[in-house]
């Protein structure tokens, strides 16, 4: 029978030796953070590139840099073999999960690592999932595959969720400060997992089971997802009654009570809100059960690229202009702003509805040098890199067109410059001369 209590000890302790598997914006600065607090972490992932920058002290993610990879070298070793799994005491899954082709919820990256997990289970081990998915993953689709050698969990193993919470570029939380939600298979394994959390983090959450923190982080992002659809369907209502949706927003957020400000965009990015949601949409349809406010809010948001397009049409014709054949400068092309996340950016696919109807289209995004470079899903053909942002790109684009609000940009000069601007993001608010070039979008 399994000493949980002997674990749980030695999981608090700096003896402890924890896998992380996935060394992306989840997993690496959770190892990081932990080998921080004094643990030996083993990072491992199949992606060589990453390993072998990490080894050579040097980060792959902007707001990571290479003095934090480099200070944690004698207690973090990244790695392809996966044979380390053995030697630890815990190991954590922080890989994607993304959507299928059809909009379902694609396990592959989940099923797979379990799989390589169970090859190397031993009695003893705490594993923990905190790749987002739906509720009952962990118990229906993890713990079957990690049984399937023998070992029982509660008796030989421990099994636990624990969603990721991250938030790249927040200068106001991290990894160590953001509340840390644990929910076990049994309550034994969310008592073992969040000894382990305890032991580097700020503040842990527990929670009854594994289900319960599976769905409160659906529940976080569809709130997001929800909100992010509500502003942009009245930021198109209040643009026909001639009324600034940003003033707006600005003028309700004053009440100290019962509102939160969320602001519209070109569209939803990063790898939680744009997939979360579907994840539940997903899962409720196995209880003849229909989301129609998930459902909604996703075709509101879907359709922020083609509304955005379509204000740089009107812009272009009040000029005089044709969107086919036009000089579109596209300004940043990350999810969001001062970061170099990619992942499900809209500016993307604005990007591409564009070049589809024959515009000629540039970027500049000071984070992201090369489109041409990068595994783009769905967007393999793309062949930009991006281009100077000097006089030359600015003043002669027929249009510029800021999809995301870097705070490197000067959007005093840009505006200046252009012959006209769209802004998606409400990045030209303090301008103050040529706002009659200016188009909210």
């Amino acid at each position: 029978m399994l000493d949980s209590n002997e674990l749980r000890r030695r999981l608090a302790s700096d003896r402890a030796t924890v896998g992380v598997i996935g060394l992306g914006y989840v997993g690496l600065p959770l190892g990081l953070t932990m080998a921080e607090a004094g643990k030996r972490v083993v990072g491992l992932d199949v992606d060589e590139a990453k390993v072998e920058k990490l080894r050579a002290g040097k980060s792959y993610i902007r707001h990571i840099g290479d003095e934090r990879i480099a200070a944690s070298r004698e207690r973090f070793e990244a790695s392809t073999d996966f044979s380390a799994l053995g030697a630890c005491d815990a190991i954590i899954v922080c890989v994607p999960t993304p959507l299928s082709e059809g909009r379902e919820p694609d396990l592959g990256y989940v099923s797979r690592t379990a799989e390589t997990i169970a090859r190397h289970l031993r009695r003893g081990q705490l594993v923990v999932l905190e790749s987002t998915t739906y509720p009952g993953t962990t118990d229906e689709v993890v713990r079957p595959i990690l049984e399937s050698g023998g070992l029982r969990v509660g008796e030989d193993f421990h099994l636990a969720f624990s969603p990721e919470r991250e938030d790249p570029g927040n200068a106001h939380y991290n990894t160590k400060t953001i509340p840390k939600l644990v929910g076990g298979v049994t309550a034994e394994c969310g008592a073992v997992a969040a000894a382990l959390y305890e032991s580097f983090l700020q503040q842990v959450v527990v929670v009854s089971e594994a289900r319960v923190a599976e769905a409160a982080k659906l529940l976080e992002n569809i709130y997001r997802s929800i909100n992010i659809a509500l502003v942009n369907e009245l930021k198109m209502l209040f643009e026909r009654m001639g009324i600034d949706v940003w003033e707006v927003i600005e003028a309700a957020a004053t009440k100290p009570f019962g509102f939160t400000a969320f602001y519209p965009g070109p569209g939803l990015g990063g790898h939680c809100i744009p997939i979360d949601p579907f994840y539940l949409t997903w899962k409720a349809r196995h209880y003849d059960f229909s989301t129609r406010f998930i459902e909604l809010a996703g075709e509101v948001n879907t359709a922020m690229p083609y509304w955005v397009v379509e204000k740089v049409v009107e812009a272009l014709s009040d000029g005089g202009r044709a969107l086919r054949g036009a000089k579109v400068l596209v300004l940043g092309v990350a999810y969001k702003k001062d970061v170099d996340d990619l992942r499900e950016s809209p500016a993307l696919k604005v990007i591409e509805i564009l070049e589809s109807r024959g515009a000629q289209v540039s970027y500049n995004d000071p984070y992201v040098p090369s489109l041409r470079a990068r595994k783009l899903r769905h967007y393999e053909t793309f062949e930009l890199d991006s281009v100077e942002l000097g006089e030359e790109a600015v003043g002669g684009a027929d249009c510029v067109l800021i999809a995301t609000d870097h705070t490197a940009y000067d959007y005093d000069w840009i505006v200046r410059t252009a012959r006209c601007v769209v802004d998606t993001r409400n990045a030209t608010r303090h301008v103050r001369h040529g706002r009659e070039k200016i188009v909210k979008a």
